[in-house]
């Protein structure tokens, strides 16, 4: 996030454009939820499902799933047309705009309304109008954006909305992308990509990795060109470049698209480790599974959406032969002949901060007592609750051309339907703790599409009838519930249900920037199950 979660109380209007808040990140859902309520903020909810912030909000545009580029290049057309736009930050402290207003010019409203399924081409300009006039508006989004072969695209339609607006650098505005998992953040603050060290650092600049080699030792070698992401992984299996695999924390076999070439995949390996706190279905392919701390067992840092770094602390003995993620893997490198002496996680935080200008001036003994947002690059600076306050990284903030393209897989008369998938309230992720906990599985304990009435009664399906639904890549059975939350033609399923996994369905079409899978969109068709458990036609 740009700005911080305490800010939200200093919008004056909200835009949520991918994002079911309320039941994905609950608390941050509730905090907007009743500013809107009680304090008559204005809110626009941009999303293929009625999510319920879209009972609270202003305008609600419910797009065709995999439209988001078109409906943020409608915003921006009209803030130019009608000359909403925000001439004194454009020009001191951005460049490219005449580029991309003369790319914009063909998003009217009705030729957007037209690519999104929206009915009233003029909501399109309400809302533009209505984040003109009050200021400042924060921008949240989520997988709802990102999940797509368009998905970095997105997100730069994000910011330039944004910054047409004037709303980066100061309070209560902001781009603001609502992480999925709990220290994700983190993790990819950490060096968890391919193509970087830790704190964002390029692995192709030679200075970075000179720095890296002068504190672990010359006889590291460290290549300058980017590893695989984890889909470009699995595909290196089959093809015979990828021998073995280390998982940790993760559940590739249920969160990963068109599963049947994960497991493949995964079968396929030499060999393969995978290191969690319970036995995932991952871990029931693995040669060797090594049981890791869960969190209220261990010690170290997290960081947050907003970038705050948080203090964990040991309140329970791990059990049995349970270590931590650092020691198992500081373990396994000393067989392998490294000299490793790291004593504990704080250890392991003090050569983050070394090496890392954005954690540099952050220490064990002020989280004891502060919060702190990175980039923090010294022990008295204050930490960052706003980012590009001043002045963006690269100097001038830059306006992208962005045109709208299609979702990979298209509809046709063999798959005439769209897939969507997501979360609910009741579970998280894969569903490996949610679904252990007896409360929240008998909340919500098997899986289920949304579909709507009229496409209900095209089928002839009944509220809870099961039913098949299918796409080139494999087929599941679900219970159908009929409910007008989506729209004619688009099927809803969550992907928390091993026994029904919505991404046996999915494809694995990537983002050609970041190789982030289109989960989010797919052709698919659903057939009636028959008493006897074949399908009827």
């Amino acid at each position: 996030m740009t700005n911080s979660i305490r800010e939200i109380p200093l919008s004056e209007s909200f835009l949520i454009i991918g994002s079911n808040t309320t039941e994905n990140h609950p608390v941050i859902g509730s905090m907007i939820k009743n500013e809107v309520i009680n304090k008559g903020k204005k809110l626009v909810v941009v999303d293929p499902r009625k999510i319920e912030l879209a009972r609270y909000a202003d305008i609600f545009l419910q797009i065709k799933a995999g439209t988001n580029i078109a409906i943020l290049n409608g915003f921006a057309h009209v803030l130019i047309k009608e000359d909403l736009y925000d001439k004194e930050f454009v020009q001191n402290r951005c460049e490219g705009f005449e580029e991309m207003a003369k790319a914009l010019e063909k998003y009217t409203p009705e030729f957007v309304a037209n690519i999104c399924g929206i009915d009233d081409p003029f909501k399109i300009v309400e809302a533009a109008r209505l984040f003109a006039a009050s200021k400042p508006m924060a921008l949240y989004y989520c997988m709802g954006i990102t999940q797509f072969k368009s998905g970095t695209n997105g997100v730069k339609s994000c910011a330039n909305l944004q910054m047409l607006l004037g709303n980066i650098g100061i309070l209560g505005g902001g781009v603001n992308p609502l992480r999925g998992q709990n220290n994700v953040q983190g993790a990819c603050d950490m060096g968890a990509l391919p193509n970087v060290y830790t704190g964002y650092q390029s692995v192709s600049i030679d200075d970075n990795r000179e720095k890296f080699i002068k504190m672990w030792g010359s006889e590291f070698e460290l290549s300058k060109n980017p590893g695989l992401t984890v889909v470009e992984s699995l595909n290196g299996v089959l093809t015979g470049d990828v021998k073995a695999i280390y998982i940790m924390g993760e559940n590739p076999v249920i969160s990963d698209p068109d599963q049947s070439h994960v497991i493949e995949a995964l079968k396929q390996l030499d060999f393969l480790v995978v290191q969690d706190i319970v036995m995932t279905e991952t871990a029931a392919l693995a040669d060797v599974v090594l049981p890791a701390c869960a969190f209220l067992e261990k010690e170290g840092t997290v960081t947050n959406t907003e970038r705050r770094v948080q203090l964990m602390k040991k309140i329970v003995t791990p059990p049995g032969e349970v270590k931590e993620d650092w020691r198992i893997i500081m373990e396994i490198a000393n067989i392998m002949g490294a000299n490793w002496d790291y004593k504990s996680a704080e250890d392991i935080f003090e050569e983050i901060r070394q090496l890392t200008p954005s954690y540099g001036g952050i220490t064990y003994k002020r989280l004891e007592k502060e919060l702190i947002q990175w980039p923090c690059p010294r022990e008295n600076h204050p930490g960052t609750q706003i980012l590009h306050k001043d002045r963006f990284s690269r100097g001038l903030g830059l306006f992208s051309v962005v045109e709208f393209t299609p979702p990979a897989e298209d509809v046709d008369p063999q798959y005439p339907m769209v897939l969507t998938t997501g979360r609910i309230l009741q579970h998280f992720h894969t569903g490996t703790m949610t679904r252990n906990s007896k409360i929240l599985d008998e909340i919500c304990h098997e899986a289920f599409i949304e579909i709507h009435p009229n496409d209900a009664s095209n089928y002839n399906i009944s509220n809870g009838e099961e039913i098949s639904i299918s796409t080139r890549r494999g087929s599941v059975r679900v219970k159908a519930k009929i409910t007008d939350r989506v729209k004619p033609g688009i099927i809803f399923m969550p992907f928390h249900f091993a026994e029904a996994a919505a991404n046996k369905l999915t494809h694995d079409a990537m983002d050609p920037y970041c190789s982030i899978p289109e989960l989010k969109i797919c052709a698919c068709k659903i057939e009636k199950v028959n008493a006897i458990g074949g399908l009827s036609e």
